[in-house]
């Protein structure tokens, strides 16, 4: 028998067991004889070349007789591409979560090991894309199916991430993030986007916070909506309200801003839930609205006339004017409006007064006394970043997945600038 023998395990396109000698010659499972060792023959056997040579391993893979009477030529190209298939295929089959296995630095790196005899990535990316399909779910595509129990519910550090799911929502809040909640609850940023939520379901919707000693937004929680009603929202700040406080030893949590759209569905939620809250409407959407109601009313009207300009931009501007002031400027623009007979302008200050003098607190809009946060950017930057990353619309465990992944990269930042890191590394820098 031949001397230093070098054996690798691989497996046949049938996924049976296959032995590999000196990268040279494969070797398929044929039978296991009475004394438990089994008998592998070349895979040459029963092509054309008829190769008799066969190997025989005892139940510790130690050769006890090789045959090495091949009659054909050495194939290591062929042999060094069921290696590295049976290496990658490990890979996948050893981690729990396959979404975040990163396929081509796992080629580098058993390309490396492999030396240069190696097939090129793109000969083996079409397996690698199958086994890789296999290890995923089964893809959620009703609510009902979505499961109480799973290991994607589990943070990157073991902790719980689900904290909640009925028929219409499921939330996810780690115990990290019910901490910023407690914590950092002077402003809460809320907001929904529906470019990567799942099919069965409407919207992604996220609540974020600013912890200002760090200067740094960070979110507290994700759910999936199946729809956008007010019962909706109320049960999931319920959820986290409660969540918050069982993890503060029963003392309540209630922001003091809480920072949204103009959408009433949000605002009243969050108000029977958080009653001592401060609903602040978003300036840009406020501003947004206007634009839009401007261009379909009179377009033509503000962009001939200067005066009529004026009017307008005094109207957006409106959120940062003393509110005592702000029925009065209204009353003024409108009677020149009048006077001047500017009938497109006023069909304008109609909407406007019905909408935000009349049907919305003027308090939600207005910013007179303070304009840290005027707008809900920080939500909407992190539903942009989001959308970005889905090109089309992610599968419930991709989706769960690349959150569980934001959140831990969130849990590391934090880390690293709450002990001083962030602070040196910024003072090193200047």
């Amino acid at each position: 028998m031949e001397e230093n023998l070098i054996i690798d395990i691989s497996e046949s396109n049938k996924g049976k067991e296959q032995i590999i000698i000196n990268k040279k010659y494969k070797f398929n499972f044929s039978y296991k004889r009475k004394d438990n060792s089994k008998v592998y023959k070349c895979t040459e056997y029963k092509k054309i070349n008829k190769c008799k040579s066969f190997i025989i391993l005892n139940d510790k893979k130690e050769i006890l007789k090789y045959n090495s009477s091949h009659n054909h030529p050495e194939n290591e190209y062929d042999v060094s591409l069921s290696i590295m298939k049976h290496k990658i295929k490990d890979g996948i089959e050893k981690s729990s979560i396959p979404f975040g296995i990163k396929i081509k630095p796992l080629y580098n790196k058993i390309s490396k090991e492999m030396g240069l005899i190696c097939p090129e990535y793109n000969s083996i990316k079409s397996q690698i894309s199958r086994n890789l399909n296999k290890k995923l779910p089964s893809n959620v595509t009703t609510f009902t199916e979505i499961p109480s129990e799973s290991e994607y519910y589990n943070t990157k550090r073991g902790e719980n991430f689900m904290i909640f799911k009925n028929s219409n929502l499921i939330i996810f809040q780690s115990p990290f993030q019910a901490k910023l909640f407690r914590e950092y609850n002077d402003d809460i940023f809320v907001d929904g986007t529906f470019f990567i939520a799942p099919k069965f379901s409407y919207q992604v919707f996220i609540t974020r916070t600013y912890a200002k000693e760090l200067d740094s937004f960070y979110t507290t929680s994700f759910a999936i909506l199946k729809n956008k009603e007010q019962e909706t929202y109320k049960m999931l700040f319920e959820k986290l309200k409660k969540n918050a406080n069982t993890c503060n030893n029963n003392i309540r949590i209630e922001p003091k801003n809480l920072h949204c759209d103009f959408e009433r569905a949000i605002s009243k939620a969050a108000k029977t839930i958080f009653p001592n809250t401060n609903i602040k409407y978003c300036i840009w959407h406020y501003k947004k609205s206007l634009e839009i109601k401007k261009n379909k009313l009179c377009y033509n009207e503000v962009k001939n006339n200067n005066n009529i300009f004026i009017y307008y931009k005094a109207i957006s501007n409106l959120p940062f004017i003393n509110p005592e002031y702000i029925f009065d400027i209204y009353v003024i623009i409108k009677i020149k409006s009048i006077k001047n007979n500017y009938c497109q302008f006023l069909k304008f200050l109609e909407y406007f007064y019905k909408t935000y003098l009349i049907d919305y607190d003027m308090k939600i809009w207005n910013y007179y006394n303070n304009i840290e946060h005027i707008t809900n950017n920080a939500s909407e930057s992190l539903n942009n970043y989001l959308n970005n990353l889905f090109p089309t619309k992610p599968s419930f465990y991709e989706l769960i997945d690349k959150l569980n992944e934001l959140e831990h990269l969130s849990y590391y930042d934090y880390q690293r600038k709450i002990r001083g890191i962030w602070k040196i590394k910024k003072k090193s820098n200047k």
